[in-house]
């Protein structure tokens, strides 16, 4: 054998051993110690080192556009935990505008329901809407599984993922979830503090006790959600939404949309189902109608909500955008 030849059959080895090194070394889904039980059952669809892999290629393959500009990823980048970093309204095709703001991806396997007014029930319905929406990405489900199943590269996938080369819509679905539940951020320094390994400074703890009294009954620690829908009074906009009421038809839920996720609000401004607010302080602003916030009271509590960021997963590697541009 050449030693051109022998070094290539080296680098081939290596590849191979460096590929199974990975997948031996993956963990898949778990639960952080002091989060409750996740409402995703993920022993009907666990995740592998292969459906991990080919949920994020899927995730950021902007070819499943109709016309190939536009992936998952475009709006959910991971540098703003995945929301579409500084726009109020998440753009689509050509430019075009939706009518809310793309939520942040993060802790997604606690989540009773998706997309602002819940109308999606179960994480592996979700993508269809995007997917088929024709501000979004416009495409056809029965067309992206035509272009999956004549890519070499995704039947490959495929068959790594779920042992056959045949894409199906369930099987697309299955590996999109299994990308975004390991979307987990539980590294911040809260996160810390509720380990044992940090405490709060005494600004952040003030901060800490006013939310505990006045926020958490909504934003309910450690998910800082109670994946429920409420009218905050903010008033109408001027796209014509009616929030969870365009979904249930019953007037309780008329503009009232699901409660944010406050962790990594650093990340994800924009705020609010619209984008309206720019800062946190208008945000408080809103709620000074309602609830009285003195100074001191705003300074602590904004010292408190930055304990919520978590650097280390918008940086995370295994995260970090791929796929067909």
């Amino acid at each position: 054998m050449s030693s051109r030849l022998t070094i290539i059959f080296f680098c081939l080895l290596l590849a191979m051993a460096c590929s199974k090194e990975a997948m031996d070394l993956f963990r898949g889904f778990e639960k952080p110690v002091h989060f409750p039980e996740p409402v995703y059952n993920v022993t009907k669809n666990p995740v592998t080192a292969a459906g991990f892999a080919l949920g994020k290629m899927l995730f950021f393959d902007s070819t499943l556009s109709v016309d190939r500009s536009t992936s998952c990823g475009s709006c959910h980048m991971p540098s703003s935990a995945f929301t579409h970093h500084e726009h109020d309204f998440s753009h689509g095709l050509n430019g075009a505008l939706t009518t809310r703001n793309a939520p942040p991806l993060f802790n997604l396997a606690w989540s009773k329901s998706f997309m602002w007014d819940g109308s999606i029930a179960e994480l592996d319905l979700q993508p269809v809407k995007p997917l088929t929406n024709p501000i979004e990405m416009g495409m056809q489900m029965s067309d992206i599984l035509s272009m999956l199943n004549a890519s070499n590269m995704y039947r490959r996938m495929f068959a790594d993922a779920f042992g056959t080369p045949v894409a199906s819509e369930e099987k697309m679905m299955k590996a999109l979830s299994q990308f975004m539940l390991m979307l987990v951020s539980n590294d911040s320094r809260y996160d810390s503090i509720q380990r044992g390994s940090a405490a709060f400074t005494p600004l952040e703890n003030e901060g800490y006790l006013f939310f505990r009294q006045h926020c958490n009954s909504c934003h309910r620690e450690p998910l800082f959600t109670d994946n429920q829908f409420h009218n905050t009074g903010l008033p109408a906009s001027n796209v014509a939404d009616s929030g969870r009421f365009f979904t249930t038809r019953n007037t309780r839920d008329l503009f009232a949309f699901k409660t944010p996720n406050l962790r990594n609000l650093s990340y994800t401004k924009p705020y609010m189902h619209d984008g309206r607010f720019s800062t946190i302080d208008r945000v408080l602003d809103h709620y000074q109608k309602t609830l009285p916030i003195k100074p001191e009271d705003r300074i602590g509590l904004k010292a408190f909500l930055k304990t919520l960021d978590d650097p280390a997963f918008i940086r995370d590697p295994r995260f970090a955008g791929g796929g067909h541009h």
